[in-house]
């Protein structure tokens, strides 16, 4: 892997490099919320999947990035359709990696909150049976929760009929969830683009081009304004160039 902007050097990228372009900002406690990082890949003309999958998009290379968002968040937030699209679990570490997390002032293990309007969650999932941590469902007062609850999930309301993104965000910094990576999906990601909710985007384009029929990387709420992002790194490696865009502050 190269990194192509903002500066070329020689020498292949680092785990420490990607730690330094990649980390959240120092002063958490300062900000009045917490600081969401979104990561997608796309195939070169626009599809966030193929065969309704990430996967087929993916590269080594673009792990490592996925990997490193996972490894400095102190939650992964995901919508309900990709979690069951995806066969979400929960968040798998190395004992290095866990090490690492711990010398950063992080948990061992990141858990992973689940967004859902109508709380359709498999209990009996592997988000459930399969992970280290307990997952949190951020839903509404409608949605039904006490299967997820006997099921282990910590069930966050933030909201009637719909979850409200500022009160779920205030929920989990509430907990001590501050640094948030977020992993889709495309409604998802939309819904955070319209409150105004993205800090930052670690956008992977993949060297394919998958046709017409698949979903844009946002796809859903329309946007009141756009907001103005900063080209903050380019990295390259086989084809597959990983962008990360920060929002420009007052922009």
């Amino acid at each position: 892997m190269q990194l192509l902007w903002p500066t070329t050097p020689a020498d292949p990228v680092s785990d420490a490099d990607l730690e330094r372009l990649y980390g959240y900002p120092e002063d958490m406690t300062a900000m009045s919320r917490p600081w969401v990082q979104v990561n997608f890949v796309s195939s070169a003309d626009g599809a966030v999947a193929v065969d309704q999958l990430s996967e087929g998009l993916s590269h080594p290379a673009d792990k490592r990035i996925f990997l490193m968002g996972r490894l400095l968040a102190d939650v992964i937030l995901v919508g309900a359709g990709t979690a069951r699209a995806e066969g979400y679990r929960g968040a798998r570490i190395t004992p290095a990696r866990a090490a690492r997390r711990v010398s950063l002032g992080l948990s061992e293990v990141p858990p992973i909150a689940v967004v859902t309007r109508s709380g359709e969650l498999d209990p009996a999932g592997p988000l459930f049976t399969d992970t280290q941590v307990p997952p949190i469902v951020i839903t509404t007062e409608k949605a039904p929760r006490t299967a997820l609850e006997r099921a282990g999930a910590e069930v966050l309301v933030a909201g009637t009929d719909d979850v409200d993104l500022h009160r779920a965000l205030a929920l989990l910094a509430e907990r001590g969830l501050r640094r948030v990576d977020c992993e889709g999906g495309p409604a998802l990601f939309a819904d955070l683009i319209a409150a105004d909710l993205v800090d930052q985007l670690c956008l992977t384009v993949a060297p394919l081009l998958a046709g017409a029929g698949e979903r844009r990387i946002a796809d859903g709420r329309p946007t009141p304004e756009p907001r103005r992002m900063d080209l903050a790194s380019v990295l390259f490696e086989d084809g597959f160039t990983m962008l990360r865009y920060r929002r420009r502050e007052g922009g």
